[in-house]
């Protein structure tokens, strides 16, 4: 964040110091352009040269006088800046240079191309959209649009509205030879348009906001042209700080908004000579008057990285508008806490909600009430197609310290034991970690009643998104690319013009900026931050000479076959150099295996007590993490099918899956059943602590919790754990079951939830040399079923549990 001191802002007031720093930023750019104008005179001559598009374009931009004095109104403004004068005419080099310089126009339209369509497919609807076109210049967003879906087949009419003459002359040239007949050209100001209230389908303005002085006035005529299910576009430059933002909730996000302070100087000041205004005011005012859909700030670093953003919007009212408009809250924040109705618009009226002691709300619900009090627009999460994501602050540290990575690319539990122990049914509520989203998609094949996903860190919830719109969008050929190879070569069209419909604000505007992880050389499983470990065992692999062996042994049919090769194998990855080198340092377990210093020390304890020895050494630290892993993997070389069943340890070794090996949700089967339309309508994302989750739910609601490794965090010492417990045993229903696994082969924490409530159970303990899941990662699985409901319960101490060390104990 961008917060100045106050000394710091005194020297913004230096204006010999900003302009010391524009001119710097302006010497550059000459010096580039003149660059670039010596290495094209080199390659053709001065009269080829002064026709180049781009050295017409910096002459018109850079160097050419506009003379036209201010009281002439903006239409000369324009014809100044457009028109044919002695140096050629802008309006002729305008396509030539702005697919470049102007991007995200083409992104915009591919967005609003989809979601038009994904509404008449939602709506049923076969009547055909009305579009204007603010500041449409030459008509090259009607031409690219008719691309994209066909301007005479898909729109009923079309109206391009500008004000520069010259500019609507070369639009109505090129309606002309498109033979367009429901295309018509409009020369005039946009606050003089002859258009029916609630009447246009979708409205576009791509750099032309900026161009607008009376912005206010334009921006409330369009907001009430726009139909009540209409769209808007706009795609345009900006300057601004996150630190005017920071308060607001309805923006969709503030992925890559902020720009530091001396481009907010720079490129306002840059603009303004020739009448374009980057004041962060329009954006703010286009967010305050509609209800954002998608939002995404981008950077043009074709000269020095312009910021521009896209921008798409409905009515903020259009969901109220609507038959169901007030159960539309009602039913969400049901789903969200598993609470009655009750409609945050009879709030408004009734005062009459804190009375209601005992019933928890969604934070989704509290910002609504909030907003719609003070006249905002609900936050953006409301606008969405799809409710499956919940509203959350991207502005905290406590999301903000992931540095917008994901840990797991693909989830280290094994689905297929879990569903043999719970026996998911249609009656479930499941409360689950997200990880990255691959044990919720097995668990909707089972389709329980909801699932409530719930990770800390947002962009492990994105992948989660990205998954589930892609099997609401995509055939099954793109979505086994994407998940089951990690690589498509054409994501980044996929997301603007397939999934971007099906996508949260904050979701869509993560993968637009990541879109190259699926292009690149080890793709999405190469990515996040267990990708450390996985790109060091290959590493080691391919120095050793491996890599052959590791192919047959991912192919072999036969567990003989298997073992075989195994030795050679592990000579290498658990060989002692490797051992005194990396696995047993730190790095090893909290960097690439993502291990915790409070699991580390179940691990340690462990080692400690099956070796009698009182105290732990360095040396038999690196011992037992040593021994942690042989325990791992030597069982499952020896009772799993790594070729055909085993998918987990499969894709560490090729970095993909194969079609014989793969999780059960990238089926063909799976993908017709998860591409249904309902599939995905008892999801909900929470981008949240756990505990602020579980606080939010009402009371014995839940049937199921499934923890993964997560209670191998807390602390001993602390109390958390025992909060959790407590916690959990109120949303569960008596007969609700705790799934968890753990490094300990019996963590401390199960005596906390025998005392609370709970009757555990352990249901897989390796320490019989047999895998008790594929992964075998942890040392035993639990469950944890409740049998009475608890009011209270008090702390339970170190000593009574009796099997935990401490860190200190354990010199973490």
């Amino acid at each position: 964040m961008d917060l100045l001191s106050y000394s710091e802002w005194q020297r913004l007031e230096n204006h010999h110091r900003e302009l010391a720093l524009i001119g710097i930023g302006f010497f550059v750019l000459v010096t580039i352009f003149g660059c670039l104008v010596y290495q094209l005179g080199g390659q053709m001559s001065i009269d080829k040269l002064t026709s180049h598009p781009y050295v017409r374009f910096a002459y018109a931009c850079m160097i050419k006088p506009h003379d036209t004095k201010y009281d002439d109104g903006q239409q000369s403004a324009l014809e100044s800046f457009y028109a044919a004068q002695t140096h050629k005419a802008q309006a002729n080099v305008y396509d030539a240079t702005r697919k470049r310089l102007l991007r995200g126009r083409e992104d915009m339209l591919a967005i609003l191309a989809a979601k038009l369509q994904a509404q008449m497919v939602v709506n049923n609807s076969t009547r055909k959209p009305v579009w204007y076109d603010i500041g449409g210049g030459t008509g090259y967003n009607i031409e690219a649009m008719d691309q994209l879906i066909g301007i005479e087949g898909f729109f009923e009419h079309v109206f391009l509205v500008d004000l520069s003459t010259s500019l609507c002359e070369v639009a109505r040239e090129r309606v002309r030879s498109h033979g367009w007949k429901n295309v018509t050209v409009l020369c005039q100001d946009a606050r003089t348009i002859a258009c029916t209230p609630s009447s246009a389908d979708l409205i576009t303005m791509s750099y032309s906001l900026s161009m607008i002085p009376d912005f206010y006035s334009v921006v409330d005529m369009i907001s009430g042209y726009l139909a009540p299910h209409g769209i808007i576009g706009i795609c345009d430059f900006y300057v601004q700080s996150v630190v005017d933002i920071s308060t607001r909730n309805y923006i969709g996000g503030s992925f890559n908004r902020h720009v530091n302070w001396v481009g907010r100087m720079f490129w306002r000041t840059w603009f303004d000579a020739d009448r374009v205004n980057l004041d962060g005011g329009r954006r703010d005012y286009v967010e305050y008057r509609f209800g954002t859909v998608l939002s995404a700030s981008e950077r043009n670093y074709l000269l020095g990285g312009i910021p521009y953003y896209i921008f798409i919007g409905c009515r903020r009212d259009s969901d109220m508008l609507a038959e169901n408009s007030q159960e539309v809250l009602e039913k969400l924040d049901a789903a969200l806490t598993e609470s009655p109705y009750l409609s945050p618009m009879e709030y408004r009226k009734q005062q009459a909600i804190e009375a209601q002691e005992n019933i928890p709300r969604s934070k989704s619900y509290e910002s609504a009430i909030v907003n719609l009090s003070s006249n905002l627009p609900l936050p953006a999460a409301f606008y969405q197609q799809h409710h499956w994501r919940i509203y959350y602050n991207d502005l905290l540290q406590k999301h903000q310290q992931f540095a917008n990575e994901y840990i797991y690319a693909f989830n280290w539990e094994d689905p297929k034991v879990d569903r043999q122990l719970l026996k998911i049914n249609h009656d479930d509520v499941i409360l689950t970690i997200t990880s990255a989203g691959d044990n919720i998609l097995d668990y909707l094949l089972e389709k329980p009643k909801r699932i409530h996903a719930v990770d800390l860190n947002p962009s492990q919830n994105h992948l989660l998104e990205l998954k589930v719109a892609a099997f609401s969008a995509l055939p099954y050929s793109d979505v086994w690319q994407l998940f089951g190879e990690g690589q498509h070569p054409d994501f980044r069209n996929l997301l603007l013009q397939k999934l971007s419909p099906h996508m949260s604000s904050q979701a869509f505007q993560y993968w637009l900026n990541k879109a190259s992880i699926f292009s690149s050389p080890g793709g999405l499983y190469e990515s996040g931050g267990s990708r450390h470990a996985i790109k060091l065992v290959r590493r080691l692999c391919k120095l050793f000479g491996l890599n052959a062996k590791v192919r047959t042994m991912c192919k072999v049919e036969t567990l003989n076959e298997q073992r075989e090769l195994w030795p050679c194998i592990r000579n290498v990855l658990l060989s002692w150099p490797l051992h005194k080198a990396v696995v047993s340092t730190e790095w090893w377990a909290w960097k690439a295996a993502g291990v915790p210093p409070a699991q580390h020390a179940l691990i340690l304890n462990d080692y400690r007590e099956r070796m009698k020895s009182p105290k732990m050494s360095k040396k038999l630290c690196g011992e037992a993490i040593w021994q942690y892993v042989v325990d791992t993997l030597d069982p499952v070389v020896e009772t799993t099918q790594l070729s055909c069943d085993n998918y987990f340890y499969y894709l560490c070794m090729q970095g993909k899956y194969s079609r014989k090996c793969h999780p059960r949700y990238l089926d063909v089967k799976a993908h017709s059943t998860l591409s249904k339309p309902d599939t995905f309508d008892g999801l909900r994302i929470h981008t949240d602590e756990f505990m602020e989750v579980i606080a939010r739910l009402s009371p014995s609601t839940l049937t199921i919790a499934i923890l993964m490794d997560s209670m191998d965090w807390f602390n001993p010492k602390e109390t958390a754990a025992q909060e959790q417990i407590v916690a959990l045993n109120k949303v569960l229903k008596v007969g609700g079951r705790v799934l968890f696994r753990s490094a300990a082969t019996r963590p401390w924490y199960t005596a906390i939830f025998e005392q609370n409530g709970f009757e555990s159970k352990c249901v897989g303990r390796r320490d019989s040399g047999k895998c008790i899941d594929r992964v075998n990662m942890y040392a035993s699985t639990w469950i944890c079923t409740k049998k009475v409901n608890i009011s209270t319960s008090p702390v339970i101490s170190l000593n009574k549990v009796g099997t935990a060390a401490s860190l200190e104990e354990l010199h973490i």
